[in-house]
């Protein structure tokens, strides 16, 4: 009772309350939905505010330094005493700001990466235009507006690429070949299924963009030959990222030697796995979407099962299903520009997801053709057990703090988690063939960390990266290009699948070591999963009081 007492006068002799921390957050969020870029990852998701369309000039830039230092400011100021969950919510707060700092002043994409720019507006449009059909009257709008907003946005990369690098310019070009045919095609698709009135106004929107995009690709042609070669970031920018952004407690080295470690038991047991099935005959491909798209809704339904069966992971009841539909016709011309996976989002929590896929072939890329060989494999680290399933539970979590992505740390690596969770429980014991794809994504996944890592030192150009991982994994060579792309322009995605998965099996350890016969596995997937956006080192630390892997950070 006294020390009760005690804590309440000093709480007020600070001029502090207990909501100034979910007071701070709230600004910050609403802000963040209309400020944070537009990505090509498939996990920050938002809903944006009415009437958004992305803004680059040289005032909105200017207006987001000043409100950060503004949140910065306030942060410091706030009591970091209290219980370790308001602790934990305090460093997401400052995790949170640590990457709006990263993206404007350490990577810098907006003034490096021509890319980026893609992803402002051929990027955001394909985020529109996610969530299956109808278009209402609303989301129609907001389609024509996000193609009116192509020229600015445009206009504003020419004046802020002043650091542009040339590999990340040629990528640019090859990515905006023929784009203006491309985006005919796609509005030409969409048009009969908009809102009537915005017929008129698409057709000039699409005019307006197409013409954006042939200048933008012709203004980086002419300047890409005097642009300089190098795009790695460099020790200390991500040192920044792990320590701040991911709040992750390890050194470059510490990382590579655990990647190498992993993909050497991922090649291991393919080779088990190999020998084991000889004689077994391949994996076929679908037939046809149809067939793929059942088998994939059958599988959905036995998963959920297969969870409630081994006492996995609770799954509630509310929760809408993850599927497969066949690519929109107005969607494909767009591939390359967005990720083809719809989550919902933390107000459409009533909604199916959704992930589109084309025809079956056995020419179809390196993941595409293992969700139309086995659905399984991808669905259990996209749909459920996966993101969509965690994300879910996130966005609806008791407290508003924790139901923001910070940085895709823990989401990947519960993703990855969930494929060697899955295989180790036995839901691929019917099909040997779908175990070898499995560690295949293993080894990929161990190999993207010293990927990441030589990138962001400069070990790796983006082409040694793009031949390295076609032929280590192997992959298909388009794959390769786009993984080692997306990698240099993004340092410290790809480290978070094998990064992620490892920091969930030494928290799942802690948890038997120290909770002996008390310890459910049940339990800790509901805890791990549900504060799913929390970085693994804050997990642990709430979860079990272990307070080394925080202390590393600072």
């Amino acid at each position: 009772m006294r020390r009760a007492l005690v804590l309440l006068l000093l709480g007020l002799a600070g001029g502090t309350r207990a909501d100034d921390l979910d007071a701070l957050a709230r600004e910050f969020w609403a802000w963040r939905s209309a400020t944070q870029p537009s990505s090509f990852d498939d996990i920050p998701r938002l809903e944006r505010p009415s009437g958004w369309t992305p803004d680059w000039s040289a005032a909105a830039i200017a207006d987001r330094r000043r409100r950060l230092e503004e949140f910065e400011r306030r942060l410091a100021g706030l009591d970091a005493a209290g219980p370790v969950a308001r602790q934990v919510d305090r460093r997401l707060m400052a995790s949170a700001l640590s990457r709006v700092r990263w993206e404007l002043d350490v990577l810098r994409g907006w003034r490096r990466d021509p890319s980026f720019y893609l992803a402002q507006t051929l990027g955001a449009l394909v985020e529109c235009l996610l969530p299956p059909t109808p278009f209402d009257a609303a989301r129609s709008a907001a389609v024509v507006r996000l193609l009116h907003g192509f020229p600015p946005t445009l206009s504003a990369a020419e004046t802020n690429l002043d650091q542009a690098a040339a590999p990340f310019a040629r990528l640019a070009i090859a990515d905006l070949r023929a784009i203006v045919p491309r985006l005919q095609e796609a509005t030409d698709h969409l048009k009969p299924r908009l809102d009537p009135a915005q017929a008129e106004p698409l057709d000039a929107a699409t005019r307006e963009a197409g013409v954006a995009l042939h200048l933008y690709r012709s203004w980086l042609e002419r300047r890409v030959g005097d642009m300089p070669a190098d795009t790695a970031i460099g020790r200390d920018a991500y040192g920044f990222f792990l320590k701040k952004v991911a709040l992750l407690p390890y050194a470059p080295e510490q990382l590579l030697a655990m990647g190498r470690q992993e993909w050497q038991r991922s090649v291991a047991f393919e080779a088990l796995e190999r020998q084991r099935n000889v004689g077994l005959p391949e994996l076929p491909v679908f037939a046809d979407q149809a067939t793929q798209v059942a088998r994939a809704a059958r599988d959905e339904l036995a998963i959920r099962r297969f969870l409630a069966e081994k006492d996995l992971l609770t799954v509630p009841a509310s929760l809408a299903h993850y599927g497969y539909r066949p690519v929109p016709d107005y969607l494909a011309p767009l591939a390359g520009f967005g990720e083809w996976t719809e989550f919902t989002s933390p107000d459409r929590l009533d909604e199916d997801s959704t992930r589109y896929i084309p025809q079956p072939s056995r020419e179809l890329g390196y993941f595409a053709l293992s969700m139309a060989q086995d659905p399984r494999a991808d669905m259990v680290h996209e749909g459920i057990p996966g993101h969509y399933f965690q994300l879910a539970l996130a966005w609806s979590h008791a407290d508003a703090l924790r139901r923001h992505y910070y940085d895709s740390g823990p989401n990947e690596g519960i993703g990855f988690y969930c494929e060697e969770m899955m295989l180790q429980a036995g839901l691929f014991d019917d099909s040997p063939r779908t175990r070898e794809m499995l560690y295949s994504y293993m080894r990929l996944r161990a190999l993207r960390v010293e990927v990441d890592v030589k990138l962001a030192l400069g070990d790796f150009t983006i082409e040694q990266a793009a031949d390295y991982l076609r032929q280590a994994v192997p992959m298909d060579a388009g794959t390769a290009r786009q993984e080692a792309a997306n990698f240099a322009a993004t340092p410290g995605q790809a480290i978070t699948y094998q990064i992620g998965k490892l920091q969930i099996l030494g928290f799942l350890a802690d948890a038997r070591r120290l909770q002996g016969e008390a310890f459910r596995l049940r339990s800790f997937h509901d805890f791990l999963f549900r504060n799913g956006n929390v970085p693994i080192a804050l997990q642990r630390w709430e979860y079990l009081g272990l307070e080394d892997q925080v202390d590393a950070l600072d």
